[in-house]
């Protein structure tokens, strides 16, 4: 049953939202709605984030679209089940939310891990998406990587430590460190979102370490590489990629490698490369993002996407 939790204004010339609630096979998932006419928009968040970080970006498809931004399994506020954390249970947890709203033939978006979730989603629900947007991830296959091992990936990809941190002290660390963009108010209720108070004063993320280190686990084994050729409707694939560095990371060249793979296995693509961008590029640029999915979604529409 979907169920209205708050009503709130983004700003004076966006679209209202409300928060809801609704129970998928005895998970209750918690998801933000914007607008209510148009294509269905779905947002999908990468690991350890929440339904908060497509506030900005949001308000923008708004204007066009029915988006609604879900917490995932163990995300947000969204219950946190100890197990379930495979791309297949997660993408079936997608497809429960979509057939509990009855939302028809969504574009998803998917962010960061949350790309490769709606890549499994398409694969393994065909006829319901009619297309994807792939930003900053998607592609995101850790086991082709020069010289991964499933340790060094537990280790690279496991979370930050933040017990027994205040969140005062969370909060001066929101301010000193370079995002790579400015730290608004907004910005850093975006980021705190990723975490709840304690009773003693410390802070802990809300989505908890043991089974970030499940997901880390799933990506290991997660190949999309071996799904592309089986996605039928159209994607937009937007990765990020920073022109001030000199030399890309083994990451990012592991990235680009991994995107012109995609491109090249997907039957009906688009590659947008948002240059002098960060990964949290949703955060960055929010406008430039809308504008490219608002772009895409009417080239879709009228049948103009090729490549």
């Amino acid at each position: 049953m979907d169920s209205l939790i708050t009503h709130n204004k983004v700003g004076t010339n966006n679209p209202s939202f409300q928060d809801s609630c609704v129970t998928v096979d005895g998970l209750d998932i918690r998801y933000r709605r914007w607008g209510e006419e148009g294509r269905p928009v779905v947002l999908v968040h990468g690991l350890a984030s929440t339904r908060r970080i497509w506030d900005l970006v949001a308000p923008l498809i708004a204007r066009n679209s029915h988006v609604l931004a879900l917490d995932q399994r163990g995300h947000g506020d969204t219950h946190k089940p100890t197990g379930g954390y495979d791309f297949q249970t997660v993408a079936t947890d997608l497809n429960g939310f979509l057939d509990a709203l009855d939302i028809k033939h969504p574009v998803l978006v998917g962010h960061s891990w949350g790309g490769n979730v709606v890549v499994q989603h398409a694969v393994s629900y065909p006829e319901v998406a009619a297309g994807l947007c792939l930003i900053d991830g998607g592609t995101i296959e850790i086991s082709s990587m020069n010289g991964m091992t499933l340790p060094v990936a537990r280790k690279k990809l496991a979370p930050p430590d933040f017990a027994g941190m205040t969140i005062g002290q969370l909060t001066a660390l929101i301010q000193e460190r370079n995002f790579g963009y400015e730290i608004t108010p907004e910005i850093e209720s975006i980021i705190l979102a990723n975490f709840e108070s304690l009773p003693n004063g410390t802070v802990r993320a809300r989505f908890p370490r043991s089974s970030h280190m499940l997901v880390i686990d799933s990506m290991w084994i997660h190949k999309p590489s071996e799904l592309f050729s089986s996605v039928r409707c159209p994607v937009l694939i937007m990765p990020t990629r920073n022109n001030r560095i000199e030399k890309p990371s083994e990451w990012q060249a592991a990235t680009e490698m991994q995107t012109v793979g995609a491109s090249q296995l997907l039957a009906k693509s688009k590659t947008v490369w948002l240059e002098d961008s960060v990964h949290d590029v949703v955060l960055q640029r929010p406008s430039l993002v809308a504008h490219l999915i608002n772009e895409w979604i009417q080239s879709v529409s009228l049948g103009l996407v090729k490549e």
